[in-house]
Order: structure tokens, then C-alpha cells, then sequence
């Protein structure tokens, strides 16, 4: 317990202030530079890179693997600094190689990997081709570049993954604790309510009940690590108050329905710069609440919602459809209508849409969700019946 107390301390000593910024200010750069002196392609893996840098003509100037450092990505393109352009796929941690040549040449190009299909449909890959390849359609200012947040913007995507992480975690060693518990069916009887089991009633019933000592050393550790859990989790929600308090988007999606202060700062940051959408269909295929579509010989067949997109996104939209139609009397409307003719599923998935659909809004338009009076409702609903 002295140990707890100890993390807990050092814990509390998080610098708030290191995290705070502004999200309204978002980076727009989608790469995409065209004929610049130096085009640099890279190949990132986790211990090396495969760096080919080429001029305009396509000729190579310089080829090699390198150790992901920043020192040894200076060293290499030390005499291509000026009128240099660099380009590498989007991949798991792209960021810490983009940063560092975000620093060096200057412009870098994030390339979707997906739609780079010179490198995907290729027969013969090797890290050398791959790098080849990316700074040919560079030079050719034919990469399909990505959206690039600011440095800002994904520290603020990290804090708020992590509280999810923290969350889901926590739930994990609850789960562990309540199949404990439920070895004692005996004990089980006596629990007044075993709803607020890891409430302040619930936890002083855990600490009077009779367990075998195995189970309860089990618990009282267990207990021990939530309250360990508990401290980042408090930690991290601080940060992001401070912050949301700075941020007029994230207000703006607070007053739509289900959605909440850690939601809100979540789709803010996640969608990034709304003016990169078109349309509240292309924020929804980015999403992925759209369906799969199978289409030949005249016939189309639309199926589930396509795995693809930003399954965060998906994810807190679909999160926020039960609490949404129990306080929205529009969307409850919406909600039963659909479900005469499907399942509860599907009728989430469409209201997880039609929640986007007003969250594009929202933002476009800068403007706060407006909810139906009851004469509008009411003439809705007649419409509909109609």
C-alpha cells in the first residue's frame, strides 16, 4: 500500500501545462509537392529505413539503409536540404520519421498505402524498390497523400487514446474481480445490490465478505491496481477539462446529443480540419459508417459497414447512439421507426450516422446542435406516417 501511495504521488506531479494547446488551429498538408530539386523516398521499418533520393530527371543521387535516428537521417540528407521534397507511407508510428524530416527537407509527403498500389501489386518488393517506387510518384506528383495533422493535434489524439486504454483496462481487472466473486453464490445473496459493486457500497461489502485468503489476496490486489488506474485516468481528464475549455469546435459537439466532453474532444481531434470533406458522405466513408458495395453485371448488393476508416471515430459515434435517443426525442423517434424494420444493430449503425451527419454540421457551420420544437417534431412525424 506504501508503494501505491508513492506512484500515486509522482503521478500527481504530471506537468498539465506541457499538454495544453489550441485544436481549433488545425495544419492543413496533404502532401502532394510536385518537381522539387531533391525527391526523397522512404521506406520505414522499425529498427532501419531505406532512404533513395533522386532529381528531377530520375536520376538516383544517393541510396542506402539507415538506423532510425534523427542524426543518421541528417547525416544522409545533409547535401539535399534545399528545394527538397520527401515522401513515406502512412504505417504504425510514420510519425516519428515524418517529424524528422519535417525538420530537414522541406516539405514531406504522407502516402496512403492503400492507394499506392505500385508498391501493393508489386511481384518483386524489396525495401529498395518500395523506397524507388515512392520517389518516382513523388517526382511525378502522382502520390495519394494523406491528411497530416499538426504536431499539436496527435499529442492530443495520444492522451485521449490512452484514456481509453486506461478505461477498457480497468474494466478488465473489474471483470477479473466479479468472477472471483461469483465463486461465493452464499455472499452473492447477501449483497443488497450487486449493481454498485465497485461503488463506495460495493467496495466496503468486498472488504467485510468471507473469502478463501488466495481469493481475497486475489481482490485486495486487484482492488489496489483499479485505484492505481484510477489515478491517470483522473489525471488525464484534467488535461483534457483544461484544454476543451480552449476549444470552441469541442463545444460545439458537446450540445449534440450523447455526446459528451471526452466524446466531443475526441471527433474534434480524430476529424481534424472539416474543410478537407466535401460532404457528410465523404466524412462518412472516412468514418466507415457506409456499406460495403458489390456491384456487377448491372446488380449491386450493399452489405455490412466497410472495416475500413477510423474505427475511434466509429466506434464513440456508435457509443453515443443509446444515450443520444434516450434524452433526443427526434432521434428516439428515429430510432423506433427503424427498428420496425430491422434489427437493433442496424438501427444503431443509422442513427451513428445520422449523429456524424449533424456533427459535420455542427462544425461547418459553426454552430451549436438546434433541437425540433414540438410543433417541428410533430409535423415530422405526421410526415412520416403520411
Amino acid at each position: 500500500m506504501t508503494q501505491l501511495l508513492e506512484i500515486k504521488k509522482a503521478a500527481s506531479s504530471v506537468t498539465k501545462s506541457s499538454i495544453q494547446w489550441n485544436l481549433n488551429s488545425h495544419s492543413i498538408n496533404y502532401g502532394g509537392a510536385a518537381m522539387a530539386k531533391y525527391n526523397i523516398g522512404v521506406d520505414y521499418h522499425k529498427k532501419f529505413s531505406y532512404l533513395v533520393v533522386k532529381d528531377k530527371e530520375g536520376g538516383v543521387l544517393r541510396s542506402g539503409q539507415i538506423q532510425n535516428s534523427k542524426q543518421s537521417v541528417e547525416n544522409f540528407l545533409r547535401p539535399f536540404k534545399n528545394d527538397s521534397s520527401a515522401v513515406l507511407e502512412s504505417c504504425r508510428n510514420w510519425c516519428v520519421m515524418h517529424d524528422w524530416l519535417e525538420d530537414v527537407v522541406d516539405e514531406v509527403v504522407l502516402a496512403n498505402p492503400y492507394k499506392v498500389k505500385a508498391i501493393a501489386e508489386a511481384k518483386i518488393k524489396t525495401d529498395k524498390i518500395d523506397a524507388t517506387v515512392l520517389a518516382d510518384l513523388l517526382r511525378a506528383n502522382l502520390v495519394p497523400g494523406c491528411y497530416i495533422a499538426s504536431r499539436e493535434v496527435r499529442d492530443m489524439r495520444g492522451l485521449l487514446r490512452e484514456r481509453i486504454f486506461f478505461v477498457r483496462l480497468r474494466t478488465m481487472v473489474k471483470n477479473r474481480i466479479t468472477t472471483i466473486f461469483d465463486r461465493y453464490p452464499e455472499q452473492i445473496r447477501l449483497q443488497k445490490s450487486r449493481s454498485d459493486l465497485f461503488g463506495k457500497a460495493g467496495r466496503l461489502n468486498l472488504k467485510n465478505i468471507k473469502l478463501r485468503d488466495p481469493d481475497r489476496a486475489l481482490i485486495d490486489r486487484e482492488l489496489d491496481f483499479i485505484d492505481f488506474i484510477n489515478v491517470f485516468i483522473k489525471e488525464i481528464e484534467e488535461v483534457i477539462a483544461l484544454n476543451y475549455e480552449e476549444n470552441q469546435n469541442a463545444k460545439y459537439l458537446k450540445s449534440i446529443p450523447g455526446i459528451g466532453q471526452f466524446f466531443a474532444m475526441l471527433i474534434e481531434s480524430e476529424i481534424g480540419d472539416i474543410h478537407r470533406f466535401r460532404s457528410p458522405k465523404k466524412l462518412a466513408a472516412y468514418v466507415g459508417l457506409v456499406p460495403s458495395t458489390y456491384s456487377s453485371g448491372g446488380r449491386t448488393v450493399n452489405g455490412r459497414i466497410i472495416k475500413r476508416g477510423n474505427k475511434l471515430l466509429r466506434w464513440a459515434l456508435i457509443e453515443a447512439v443509446l444515450p443520444a435517443i434516450r434524452s433526443n426525442e427526434e432521434l428516439r423517434s428515429d430510432y423506433d421507426h427503424l427498428r420496425k424494420r430491422m434489427n437493433w444493430n442496424k438501427a444503431k449503425v443509422v442513427i451513428a450516422r445520422k449523429l456524424l451527419t449533424i456533427v459535420f454540421k455542427c462544425l461547418k457551420e459553426q454552430r451549436n446542435f438546434r433541437k425540433l420544437n414540438k410543433l417541428e417534431l410533430d409535423k415530422k412525424q405526421l410526415s412520416r406516417a403520411s
